[in-house]
């Protein structure tokens, strides 16, 4: 990661790496703290608010935990009360039920916008993969961040996406570089908001991530292994 940085011009410490402990255990997450690692993402929060319950009284201070996956709606009130920063707000309604949720929970909470910039039908996302020649289809989007910006218990922190899954890193390149002009033009559109983040890289793509801009990257193999499907 440093290297990478290095590479482009960016200081190491501008880039927070995200350990995607998914189907991995509350040991595991305990063993990652011992090695001075903080910031923790989930997929899903059915599992992980065991292992986070499981883990908590041996945490060390100043633990992050970071939900990635897609939200269900009738899980908006879990992510609220146990997590601190969502990665995946995909729609208007994950948003609204959020913002409702945490309220509840007298908090509010940041979250990235989850951009599919590739067209998969198989990803989560608001569909920008036209943009930006698609007038339309970025009018839409605009007028979707305009009603999450009026959401009073949510706060719009930046951007995440995921690029098609190859094993060449440089493929994933143009969509990385075109969410970073994505936020640029969001922060010129939309200077209310804090558009800090861009969550975008993992194990098979970071380096290529955090030389496009990427402040976070979230990593599961290249730290823990394969995951433990059994779990």
């Amino acid at each position: 990661m440093a290297e990478a940085a290095r590479r482009s011009g960016r200081k190491p410490e501008a880039i927070t790496l995200v350990a995607v402990t998914k189907t991995h255990g509350a040991d595991v997450i305990l063993e990652a703290c011992d090695c001075g690692l903080r910031h923790f993402g989930e997929n899903r929060a059915e599992e992980a608010i065991p292992k986070i319950q499981a883990a908590r009284p041996w945490l060390p201070s100043g633990v992050i935990w970071h939900m990635v996956g897609h939200i269900q709606s009738r899980k908006a009130r879990d992510v609220a009360s146990w997590f601190d920063v969502v990665h995946s707000a995909d729609s208007l309604k994950i948003m609204r039920r959020l913002s409702s949720a945490c309220a509840e929970a007298n908090r509010t909470m940041p979250v990235l916008l989850e951009i599919n910039l590739s067209g998969e039908e198989t990803k989560y996302g608001f569909d920008l993969s036209r943009w930006p020649g698609d007038k339309a289809q970025a009018a839409a989007f605009y007028d979707d961040v305009t009603a999450a910006l009026t959401y009073p218990n949510i706060t719009i922190v930046g951007l995440m996406t995921m690029p098609p899954f190859t094993k060449d890193s440089e493929k994933a390149r143009p969509i990385f570089a075109r969410l970073r002009a994505l936020r640029e033009t969001l922060a010129q559109r939309f200077p209310q908001a804090v558009w800090e983040y861009l969550s975008m890289g993992m194990s098979a793509d970071y380096e290529v991530a955090i030389e496009e801009g990427a402040t976070m990257v979230r990593l599961g193999t290249t730290l823990f292994g394969p995951r433990s499907e059994s779990r």
